[in-house]
């Protein structure tokens, strides 16, 4: 059956949708995005999505298309319509269609919105929490503002499929011999029983995931240093795990062909995951 999706202020079957060749997403990845994750038919984290959409679009010198409210109802007519329980709500938005040049358009071009839904059943049952992701170490070659949600996803991209050929579910990118991120989540090891996370900065996204799973974790009374830390760290570690809105806290029990710990997911981040999942439900919108 076909998805509802939305364009620019409609609700079109996925089929009909489009958007100009003009796109500057298209043309320069002049846009920022945001993936809002579903449970039960109900949105997680909404306030921290729009939040960071707001902030990311502001360093890229745009405005927001809608208001908050407006873009929920967006959000909970998408869910409605395609009959989403568990998945994703993904959003883009671009500074609009113009003919093609490096220099921005006039502000009074209007951005391109879309939003389209991903049905994944069974989304906080992944196997893989129970499992333990396996990952390599890559050079960070991305540019040098990771800090805005911005759709040049190629490196990423081209990260996972590194991580595939090398028989690993994905990778954490370094820079100057320290870990920065996940392609597509934060990085954690746990150090001396100590929750340890790259600070917030330019160089990684500050993930709305990340900062629930952090304010849980320090209502746990659990310890938690934000800063840099090597992959020599991490191999030593007692437990490593990663954070996203897609797949919530999910543990690491190999770096570079070596097990982290035991090689088995570790009591803290699978304790994080209960918290994090049992606490955002109750506040799903």
């Amino acid at each position: 059956m076909s998805r509802t999706v939305y364009v620019n202020g409609d609700f079109v079957p996925e089929e009909e949708a489009r958007i100009s060749v003009f796109d500057r997403g298209f043309l320069f990845a002049d846009g920022v995005y945001e993936v809002t994750s579903v449970l039960g038919g109900r949105i997680l984290d909404f306030d921290g999505h729009a939040a960071r959409l707001e902030r990311s679009l502001a360093e890229l010198g745009m405005g927001m298309p809608v208001t908050r409210d407006a873009l929920l109802e967006i959000h909970r007519r998408l869910i409605a319509e395609n009959g989403i329980d568990d998945g994703l709500v993904y959003l883009q938005v671009t500074r609009g269609a113009a003919d093609r040049d490096f220099a921005y358009p006039s502000q009074d071009t209007p951005q391109t919105v879309v939003l389209f839904t991903q049905s994944k059943p069974g989304l906080a049952d992944n196997p893989l929490a129970r499992e333990g992701l396996k990952i390599i170490s890559i050079p960070d070659e991305r540019w040098g503002r990771r800090d805005i949600k911005t759709v040049q996803l190629l490196y990423p991209s081209m990260g996972k499929m590194m991580a595939k050929a090398a028989g690993a579910h994905d990778a954490w990118m370094t820079e100057d011999g320290h870990v920065t991120e996940g392609t597509s989540n934060n990085a954690y090891i746990v150090k001396d029983g100590v929750i340890v996370t790259r600070d917030l900065g330019p160089e990684i996204l500050h993930g709305i995931t990340r900062k629930a799973v952090l304010r849980f974790a320090r209502e746990a009374q659990m310890k938690v240093e934000e800063r840099a830390f090597t992959l020599e760290e991490a191999a030593a570690a007692q437990e490593a795990f990663v954070t996203s809105a897609s797949t919530f806290v999910m543990p690491v029990v190999e770096i570079d062909g070596h097990p982290v710990g035991d090689g088995r997911p570790g009591p803290i981040a699978i304790r994080l995951r209960e918290i994090y999942l049992d606490e955002s439900r109750k506040a799903s919108l």
